[in-house]
């Protein structure tokens, strides 16, 4: 593994003092998001950058609304999600900002803010001077968070998100984006296995070969001898990394994997101005 393609863990609660996993050392906000634009940190985990009792309150509120899940199936594999994805649902955006704006709702009468929270915590340790749930022009919202389930003996196909590369020509604001990061903030952790393992290798053109025709994502052998790193999240922490990078998340064992989580990015390099989308 590359000495310099590891993580850093900060604990938040302890002023920011990090802990060393192969990575360079903490300094400050910014600094963290450069090096996760750039690529030269895998993830930055943040323990303690909410209360419990906020984890408490959220898994009490969405315990009832389990059943609302919905799964998307592929030749490879499965999403359970509580919420819709902007990714599903790029060549139909009417679709995706009704579900959006109807998911908003929901997740408010219910009172589960843990992505209000996030976003609002996020936006005072890394230093930003904007973190809102993007609109389009003419208001429509983006969805604000989902939540992924993911059950015993799942894993998520090798795969990278990006949205700049996917939503070009289809006139969405998010085409213009400089650069994409993902929020995940660990809900329940399971026994066994539910490593994020993330690879130090960006999707280039001579990839699409590799590509799963009618599955998710792509042949593994896509990234080489690309280092890799493996992060195994427990509850409480939230984690970012930068998604255009192969990742996957290994198989799951024993209880439900259970995540929040959403895309940020950055129209500009100055990286202080985030919007948020899922």
């Amino acid at each position: 593994m590359s000495e310099q393609w590891g993580r850093i863990v900060i604990d938040v609660d302890r002023d920011g003092s990090g802990e060393n996993d192969g990575a360079a050392g903490y300094t400050d906000g910014a600094d963290l998001l450069r090096r996760l634009a750039d690529g030269t940190v895998a993830v930055v985990v943040l323990r303690n950058l909410l209360p419990e009792s906020v984890f408490d309150e959220n898994r009490k509120r969405l315990a009832p609304v389990f059943g609302r899940a919905s799964t998307t199936r592929y030749s490879n594999g499965t999403l359970t999600t509580i919420g819709p994805y902007l990714a599903k649902h790029l060549h139909e955006p009417d679709t995706y900002f009704a579900e959006a704006r109807k998911a908003n709702e929901f997740t408010e009468s219910i009172g589960v803010d843990l992505g209000t929270l996030t976003r609002r915590r996020l936006a005072e340790v890394l230093g930003l001077q904007r973190f809102d749930t993007e609109s389009e022009a003419d208001g429509r919202s983006y969805s604000q968070q989902n939540v992924r389930i993911y059950a015993d003996g799942i894993r998520t196909p090798l795969h990278n998100d990006n949205i700049m590369r996917d939503a070009a020509g289809t006139g969405l604001a998010l085409a213009g984006l400089r650069h994409q990061l993902s929020c995940v903030v660990c809900i329940q952790e399971c026994e066994e296995g539910g490593e994020l393992r993330i690879h130090h290798k960006r999707w280039s053109e001579e990839d699409t070969g590799y590509k799963i025709v009618g599955g998710l994502g792509y042949d593994e052998s896509v990234t080489g001898d690309a280092p890799a790193h493996e992060f195994k999240p427990r509850a409480g922490d939230v984690y970012l990394l930068n998604p255009t990078y192969y990742h996957s998340i290994e198989k799951v064992s024993g209880s439900d994997r259970i995540t929040m989580g959403f895309f940020f990015g950055f129209y500009d390099d100055e990286l202080t101005e985030a919007v948020s989308w899922i």
